[in-house]
This record gives C-alpha cells, structure tokens and sequence, in this order.
C-alpha cells in the first residue's frame, strides 16, 4: 500500500478544478485537507488548470484582483470581476468539449457553477471541488486548516503534498489513457483538468482513475 493509503489525511492547496493526478492521489487517501493559511503563490494550480484544445493545451486562469504577485494569504485572495472571466471560461469549454460524449449531461449543473459570482478564490475552488467531487461520484471528507504549519510529522498522520503538483511538471506515468476529443490530431495529453476525464468518459472516469 502506498503512504498515502496508509494515512488518515491528504494535505494540499487550494486548487481550480485540479489535475487527474490530484485525483489519482485523492482516492487513494481518507481525507482531503485544504490549506487556506499558506500565501497565495504563482504559476501554480491555484488559479489555473488545463484542458484540451483542437490545437493544444490550453490555460484556464481565474484573474486575481492584485495581479499574480500579491503575497496575500490564501483565504484572502480575492478574485478580479470587473471582466466576465466566468463567461470566458465557460464559452472556452463548450467550444472544445460540446462534441465530446459526456459534456451535456454535466452542461446544466456546471453551467450553473459559471453564473455564479465569486469574490474569493478559495470559495470557487472549493466549489468546483465540490462539483467535480460529485460528477466522480465520490465523497471524500474535506476539511480546512485552522492555521499554517510549515511541516507536519507523518507520525500526526498526514502527508504533505502541498506544492507537490506543477504546472508543467506532472508525472505522466501511471497516468490513465483514454479518448479525447482532439486526441487524433493533437495526440493525448496526460493530467488535464478533470473536466477532461469527466467530459470524455463520464463516470467512467473513476475506474480510471483507480
């Protein structure tokens, strides 16, 4: 078994609709634990994720109100609204996945989630965490920090993977394999946003991802 599965808990930060490797850990724990006290840090999953385009990858970013620089604590980092980013997100999304097999059975709910404001970032992730959570068809416990420690013993039972996952630097291997909507053209693109799995094999995906 691995450490994780031996362990009671799964530390990690806050993230916008997280990577297929994120829920290949997730499963595999008992509970998740949001970090919310850490300082906010870019190029991170934080406020951004990737899903697949008729040419590529493509980013997802959520527009913070400071910019990327602010060293503000997570729980406090508020999100800039003075453009439709949600709109933006959304029309990205039914135009790269509005042919795959699974996108108008979620369509309703998660169109939904877009129309929704937000002021903080932490209340969208962990609504989009939320949502992909049930869409899986899992129901982990989730739980936020009370406060921020810089390392915890794994005797406590927790294991840290906070800023474990990268943009840019997640391990294919092991990763599951399956059809994507562009995949012929583009070939296949490992850990995407789960919105990908989820789109392309819909509850499928946990098997998946076990």
């Amino acid at each position: 078994m691995t450490e994780v599965a031996n362990s009671k808990t799964l530390l990690i930060e806050s993230q916008y609709f997280p990577s297929i490797y994120f829920y290949k850990t997730l499963i595999e724990g008992q509970i998740l634990q949001i970090e919310r006290y850490e300082h906010y840090q870019k190029v991170s999953f934080r406020n951004r994720c990737y899903i697949a385009g008729p040419n590529g990858v493509i980013l997802l970013s959520v527009p913070l109100s400071k910019g990327k620089n602010q060293r503000t604590v997570m729980k406090d980092v508020r999100i800039s609204n003075e453009e439709n980013w949600q709109g933006l997100h959304w029309k990205t999304l039914t135009s790269a996945y509005r042919r795959s097999p699974f996108f108008e059975y979620f369509e309703p709910e998660l169109e939904g989630l877009y129309e929704r404001r937000f002021d903080f970032l932490l209340d969208w992730n962990m609504a989009c965490l939320e949502w992909a959570n049930k869409a899986l068809g899992i129901s982990p416990e989730i739980r936020l920090t009370d406060s921020f420690q810089k390392t915890y013993d794994p005797a406590a039972g927790i294991i840290d993977k906070r800023d474990h996952m990268v943009p840019g630097q997640l391990p294919a291997a092991g990763a599951p394999e399956y059809t994507q909507v562009f995949g012929e053209r583009t070939g296949f693109f490992p850990n995407l946003s789960i919105l990908d799995l989820l789109f392309c094999e819909g509850k499928r995906g946990l098997e998946l991802l076990k």
